[in-house]
């Protein structure tokens, strides 16, 4: 079996890898909560034009050079594969893909005609959600087949990869109510259902793994602590889903089911807000933990942004179902949390591009133990 020394310093290589998507996921998701916004989103929709424009182009930018790069460099991209931990970032470019969907719904009127936003929404969103859809089947398969790693492995990464579903279940929402014929609207729903369960049971599972590994092994004060806020991101999102199916079902579907789907809004999103907000709790006192022992910046820093973004589109889901002041509140709250989060990781990352840090990556992971032979 081949170890890694840990005296050996990691081999630096300058290249785009698949976690830069998720500068595109923080910032994106950002205009899309600020439009559903409870009290004040109406006054918010110019800056989140503003915010979606900039998400947009920074995805044409990153997937043009990860393009160029895989035409140029083709043997980065299967190291990047092949990398226990940089391959499970590969589920944050279909992320990216369908938080600019979501977007280009919100915003797009104010650049396109109605059939031309539907076609780029279609588009980013069957693009997002077939590639969504193999990263969730891909990355566990080679984690499970191909890599082999330390019992103490498991991190919020792990989550990247089966997340994306779930996001294209919210975003199917959303396209929904422009589909004319109802069969197909049904067939849409039940699918966003199918894979809001493919995310939301996976996600358990892995968060149970990232619970052991804290239990077991504790955390440290490196660049993998603000992943644990990735573990948000499948709670939120899957409120925000819930909701937003629960809507739709109510103008697709017949009684009583309809209400029934649209009652789980609450029955289901209520108990995961709860875990959610003690989960942040947790998280923040781990940060802090980590801060106080100098913990360095990275692009995992990114994690602060969409799963707290989804939480705020999940907790505005839950004001709009319960009509609950309480609720509306707390959205505006994790707003204002969410774009402070923004700022530093925005501008630890343009530090970081300065100096070239954090554009160079480990050529190998120090978390590789060995790559399994055939698995029966």
């Amino acid at each position: 079996m081949l170890t890694s020394p840990t005296n050996e310093q990691p081999e630096l290589n300058t290249e785009l890898g698949p976690n830069w998507f998720a500068s595109v996921m923080g910032t994106g998701i950002i205009a899309n909560a600020a439009a559903g916004l409870p009290i004040i989103g109406q006054y918010l929709d110019k800056v989140g034009l503003i915010i979606w424009v900039i998400a947009a182009l920074m995805l044409i930018i990153m997937l043009l050079l990860k393009v160029i790069q895989t035409v140029v460099k083709p043997h980065i991209i299967k190291r990047q594969f092949n990398d226990p931990v940089m391959a499970q970032f590969f589920g944050a470019p279909p992320m990216a893909l369908l938080t600019i969907a979501g977007g280009t719904l919100l915003f797009g009127q104010h650049f396109f005609s109605q059939d031309t936003v539907m076609i780029i929404a279609w588009s980013l969103w069957l693009t997002g959600t077939i590639t969504g859809l193999i990263t969730a089947v891909v990355i566990p398969y080679l984690l499970f087949t191909h890599h082999q790693v330390r019992g103490d492995a498991a991190f919020g990464g792990w989550l990247m990869p089966v997340v994306p579903p779930m996001v294209s279940a919210t975003i199917g929402a959303m396209i929904i109510p422009h589909t004319q014929d109802l069969l197909l609207q049904q067939t849409l729903l039940y699918a966003c259902y199918a894979m809001f369960g493919i995310s939301l049971m996976a996600a358990f599972i892995i968060i149970s793994l990232i619970w052991g590994r804290l239990a077991h092994s504790g955390t440290s004060s490196g660049a993998r602590v603000p992943t644990l806020w990735i573990v948000l991101g499948p709670l939120g999102q899957s409120i925000t889903a819930v909701g937003a199916l629960g809507t739709v079902a109510l103008s697709v579907i017949e009684q009583p089911l309809a209400n029934s789907l649209d009652n789980m809004a609450i029955l289901y999103g209520v108990p995961v807000w709860g875990f959610a907000f003690y989960w942040s709790i947790l998280a923040t006192l781990l940060t802090l933990r980590a801060l106080r022992r100098k913990m360095p910046f990275a692009l995992t820093w990114w994690a602060f942004t969409f799963p707290v973004g989804t939480c705020v589109t999940g907790t505005t889901q839950l004001a709009l179902h319960t009509g609950l002041p309480v609720f509306e509140w707390a959205a505006l709250i994790l707003f204002m949390f969410l774009v402070a989060a923004w700022v530093i990781a925005a501008w630890g990352t343009i530090k970081g591009i300065k100096t070239g840090n954090i554009i160079k990556n480990p050529t190998r992971s120090p978390i590789i133990i060995s790559n399994k032979g055939p698995q029966y």
